[in-house]
């Protein structure tokens, strides 16, 4: 599995789609950003880990 972002920039990434008002739900996320969705499950044990971590 190939992941072209850090671990800093999926957790910034995430922080943006959130401000811009962008739905988070996984399915969605998975669809629209696949390649953040397969970052974040990289470095994270799961999505719902890479929420949390977004929002410290």
């Amino acid at each position: 599995m190939e992941v072209n972002m850090s671990a800093e920039q999926v957790l910034s990434e995430i922080q943006q789609l959130s401000a811009a008002g962008e739905s988070l739900n996984k399915k969605k996320v998975k669809k629209s950003h696949p390649e953040l969705m397969r970052s974040a499950l990289h470095y994270f044990p799961n999505w719902d880990n890479a929420l949390e971590r977004s929002s410290m």
